[in-house]
């Protein structure tokens, strides 16, 4: 094996960590930071990542003009809330753009979405009476207004319908999704106190 010892690390040239009189100092400008950091941001945990970090930009400066530690404060503050802002428009914008991409199903999606319009229509054919026409001719690609003139309905009725039908196949598809094992969906209308 391998016979050799780990060297220590090389300590930096100048002073590794800020003294405790350089903390004092910062923290002092604590509050100010914090009423420029609110006026500025509303999200509670936004302004404490904000506060936090220029108060640590302020210890860890190098160069940093103790005379002038409020200036630089102030200024460092006003700088990471512009950058916060310009992120979240970034943000939004690369959100916007990203909902108008069309994104194609993959093979698992597709399985998924045959299987579960199967068992609607399957479940839409124990409907009852109106509900039932209504919601497989829906399935079919029927609007509202060519199912109430194919049945010689109202359009309040053939949406009153497609409601309560929609509502009965959500109610077993959520029963389902429970774990519960299927029951059909003329006692699910029963149970739900109305009937088709």
């Amino acid at each position: 094996m391998f016979d050799y010892e780990i060297a220590p690390p090389i300590a930096p040239e100048g002073p590794q960590r800020p003294d405790d009189r350089r903390w004092r100092l910062i923290l002092s400008y604590r509050d100010h930071v914090t009423r420029l950091v609110r006026n500025r941001l509303w999200n509670p945990q936004d302004i404490d990542d904000c506060v936090q970090e220029v108060l640590l930009r302020g210890v860890l400066f190098p160069r940093l003009d103790e005379d002038r530690v409020g200036e630089f404060l102030t200024t460092t503050t006003l700088r990471l809330c512009v950058d916060y802002y310009r992120d979240w428009d970034r943000q939004r914008r690369l959100r916007l753009r990203v909902a108008f991409i069309e994104r194609s199903a993959g093979p698992d999606e597709q399985i998924v979405e045959r299987d579960l319009g199967r068992w609607m229509i399957e479940r839409a054919g124990q409907l009852r009476g109106r509900e039932q026409q209504i919601m497989l001719a829906r399935a079919k690609g029927m609007t509202n207004r060519e199912i109430a003139d194919y049945f010689g309905l109202t359009a309040k009725a053939v949406e009153s319908a497609f409601t309560r039908g929609r509502a009965r196949l959500r109610m077993q598809f959520d029963h389902c999704m429970d774990g519960a094992p299927e029951e059909p969906v003329a006692a699910a209308a029963m149970s739900a106190g109305g009937l088709a």
